[in-house]
């Protein structure tokens, strides 16, 4: 089966974007063209920025006429630029009239880019900005392989050497709420052909859609973390609404089942808790959080509160969060305290809402 019915192109232009190399090598077929030419184009494409067929010079003269006829390659554009203190790089992307946002997280030893897979969020976690904007659509596999596209082009043009080494779905969205997008966004960017990252490189993000969570299990190998941030169900309930369809006990059950069939986590889950003050962050939170993961292997993200306007949370307190790790690390687990990167041009975890506010270093491209 095929996402997008290719045999019917000549009602529409096909996005090559949208299609993953399965797909593309049945498009091209369609068109009379020889089963190599999928790698050929692919490379063009994801390794040389090329979108104009008239430069595919290796494809013949009958293959680029029909595949100007019946598609195209088409990537949202970055419209504004915002550049953080720390190196930290906000991308933003008009679509529908909405703003979708992309973040680049340049670190010493590795690169990030965090890419959003829905417009808005439906899932109204009450401690993310994103989850209280309410929710447009799914993203298509081409907007969310345009945001990667377009990240390699823009760090090109800055002479950034460093490339992307990682790519983590933990942008705008519920990446599991679109499932076979991100899943086909995933093997174009798994692809040798492709963006040719490792699947130890790429990290799905879920609050825990529990049946999109067992699907996935047998579509796609790649990091698994898991936004739990809380040590009961109770405080779960209070801080995402999702919990009272999935608890905790069956994420983490399916949880540990992806694990089990996957060699992308090898060295454990990511569990991501975000520290609320008075709230998750007392010992017996971190007690019973060590005891929910003691017989599933995972490696702990403490992320201190972002705040956002309109949100009366408060971040816990840095002595605290250091005592709430030290439980955990004393209890053998491996336990992160996330860097704040992005803060200030609200481009930390949680802040992510497609509402530009016109400070910092901003670049405007549509007037370019």
């Amino acid at each position: 089966m095929h996402n997008i019915n290719v045999l019917n192109a000549s009602k529409y232009k096909i996005n090559l974007l949208d299609l993953h190399r399965q797909d593309l090598h049945f498009f091209l077929s369609s068109l009379g063209a020889k089963k190599f030419s999928t790698e050929q184009i692919m490379n063009w494409i994801y390794n040389h920025h090329c979108n104009n067929f008239d430069k595919m010079l290796n494809i013949s003269k009958i293959i680029r006429s029909k595949l100007q006829e019946k598609s195209h390659i088409f990537a949202s554009e970055f419209i504004e630029e915002r550049i953080s203190c720390d190196g930290t790089i906000k991308w933003i992307s008009l679509i529908d009239h909405q703003k979708i946002e992309t973040v680049y997280i340049p670190e010493k030893k590795r690169s990030t880019l965090c890419v959003s897979s829905q417009i808005g969020c439906s899932l109204k976690c009450n401690f993310c900005a994103t989850g209280q904007q309410g929710f447009n659509r799914n993203l298509k596999v081409s907007e969310i392989i345009a945001q990667i596209w377009q990240a390699k082009k823009k760090l090109k043009q800055k002479n950034i050497l460093e490339r992307i080494s990682n790519i983590v779905f933990m942008g705008m969205g519920e990446p599991l709420l679109n499932l076979n997008n991100v899943v086909s966004a995933l093997k174009i960017i798994l692809d040798e052909h492709g963006f040719g990252l490792s699947k130890r490189r790429i990290t799905v993000s879920t609050s825990g859609i529990v049946p999109a969570l067992d699907k996935l299990r047998n579509m796609i190998d790649v990091g698994l973390a898991i936004s739990l941030h809380a040590s009961n169900d109770s405080i779960r309930d209070t801080l995402m609404p999702i919990n009272k369809k999935y608890n905790i006990a069956s994420l983490l059950y399916s949880a540990l089942k992806y694990f089990k069939c996957s060699n992308a986590n090898r060295g454990g889950i990511t569990i991501e808790y975000v520290m609320l003050k008075g709230i998750n962050d007392s010992n017996k939170n971190a007690e019973q959080l060590a005891n929910l993961l003691k017989n599933i292997p995972s490696k702990i993200n403490l992320i201190p509160w972002n705040s956002f306007i309109g949100s009366s949370f408060i971040c816990s307190d840095i002595n605290r969060i250091n005592i709430f790790a030290k439980i955990l690390r004393n209890k053998g687990f491996t336990t992160v305290i996330r860097k704040n990167r992005g803060k200030d041009i609200n481009a930390a975890c949680g802040q992510l809402t497609g509402n530009v506010i016109n400070r910092f270093n901003i670049v405007n491209y549509s007037n370019k």
